[in-house]
């Protein structure tokens, strides 16, 4: 740079303006190439997002974008002064001592930036189950002190096939860029529609105010992923198919469970005759808490229908436990437990618990206790219904092979009692079919 300093002229964006109006179509094309040099900063944002955007902007102006620029522009300078070396600039850049030194930090920032990656998706997929867009699945904390560092098994092992299907399939990075650019176009364009969907409800902002920023930023991630939407058939395909297919796994199962949730409930007996009827009609009862985990407090559950009609006794106290997932992080305290009784030793308790946070229902009830509804974990016994998925096609709801797709994710989906961290020894699952 300091032998072709004319290369930071380049900062002046009139000089991006004039590209286009003279060279038009193909300054447009362009773009697609262009995007690249920008991938990296949504990496930032979600290394850095948990500290807020003071120290983002920091970060970026005082440290990033400066070596950014000195990256970019030192390698057009280099170009100017030897164009053979376009085939691989940044490495022509280095000194040949310092080459293969510089290899291994090239292999070492990718190694990292892939972290973000990698826990974003641990992170994200927790929270679709947490909201009901994905299947249970095993989570692993990897620390004591953070919630958020987790480790997610079967997620680990999705991103291990797909890199490996990509390495095979593309063969080359040159290749790769296409899939790259559509996804990380994609994204910004997705962000920014969410963005001011956000300003809009949560922040209160004006329509106008709305409408102008999304005309202002909609203009850029569009015409970035409208360059990169040229490539579509050299390999811009992938990202696509991959979303497309990971949308429709996650619709399946939220439909799915509202399939499932609905045929319990129309299936169901109504609770309050029930208890009526018990009073008249009184069964043995036996000392110790049943918690019922059932989607519905104005149905009687499953298992304590087959407990009743097969055990021929019901617990002296019956709880009927509820738990939802809120759309917010975490739940505030005062929302966190809600205890109804409803006569006859019968309790309905709803549990919340946010979308970050991990379900603990032994830890939740501990609780309980100062709103009223002590419990002895080794006097209480948890009773759940296991169902059993049944693809009906003369139902309706969904397409039968989503209805095969929902019952074989069902099957697989780690079991609610493990997600609940409920424990094994004070558990008992009755089993009950669901035709969707």
């Amino acid at each position: 740079m300091a032998r072709n300093p004319h290369v930071l002229l380049a900062l002046n964006p009139m000089y991006g303006v004039k590209f286009f109006f003279t060279h038009g179509m193909q300054a447009f094309i362009a773009l697609g190439g262009v995007v690249l040099a920008l991938t990296g900063a949504e990496a930032l944002y979600a290394d850095m997002g948990h500290f807020g955007k003071r120290p983002i902007r920091l970060a970026w102006f005082s440290f990033v974008l400066p070596a950014l620029v000195l990256n970019y522009f030192g390698q057009g300078a280099l170009l100017l002064a030897h164009p053979e070396a376009i085939d691989s600039p940044f490495f022509k850049l280095t000194p040949e001592p310092l080459l293969y030194p510089m290899i291994g930090l090239a292999t070492v920032a990718t190694v990292i930036a892939s972290q973000a990656v990698i826990s974003g998706a641990f992170s994200m997929t927790r929270e679709a189950m947490s909201l009901g867009y994905s299947m249970r699945m095993p989570v692993v904390h990897t620390s004591r002190e953070m919630s958020g560092q987790i480790f997610v098994p079967w997620v680990n092992n999705f991103l291990l096939v797909m890199v490996l299907l990509a390495v095979l399939g593309f063969r080359s990075s040159d290749n790769l860029s296409a899939a790259y650019g559509i996804a990380v176009t994609g994204t910004m364009t997705i962000t920014t529609i969410l963005a001011l969907i956000v300003a809009r409800r949560q922040w209160g902002w004006s329509r106008l105010a709305v409408i102008a920023a999304g005309i202002f930023l909609l203009t850029i991630d569009l015409s970035f992923l409208g360059a990169n939407l040229i490539k579509i058939e050299y390999g811009g395909w992938f990202p696509l198919v991959l979303g497309v297919g990971i949308f429709i796994v996650m619709t399946t199962w939220r439909r799915g469970r509202e399939l499932v949730v609905r045929e319990i409930k129309q299936s169901g007996l109504a609770l309050d005759p029930f208890i009526e009827n018990i009073a008249e009609h009184p069964p043995l009862r036996v000392p110790g808490t049943a918690v019922f985990l059932t989607a519905n407090q104005h149905a009687v559950p499953h298992a304590l229908l087959h407990n009743l009609k097969h055990n021929k006794v019901l617990h002296e106290r019956n709880v009927l436990l509820t738990v939802d997932m809120l759309e917010t992080p975490t739940a505030d305290p005062g929302e966190r437990i809600e205890i109804t009784e409803m006569g006859g030793n019968f309790y309905g308790l709803e549990l919340r618990f946010g979308f970050a946070e991990d379900p603990n229902i032994p830890l939740a009830l501990s609780k309980c206790s100062k709103a009223g509804l002590p419990f002895d974990m080794m006097d209480t016994t948890f009773f759940l219904s296991r169902e059993t998925i049944i693809a009906d096609a003369k139902r309706p709801g969904m397409a039968l092979w989503r209805d095969k797709l929902f019952a074989f994710m069902a099957r697989n989906a780690l079991p609610a009692t493990a997600f609940f961290q409920i424990p094994g020894n004070r558990l008992i699952e009755l089993g009950a079919q669901v035709e969707i």
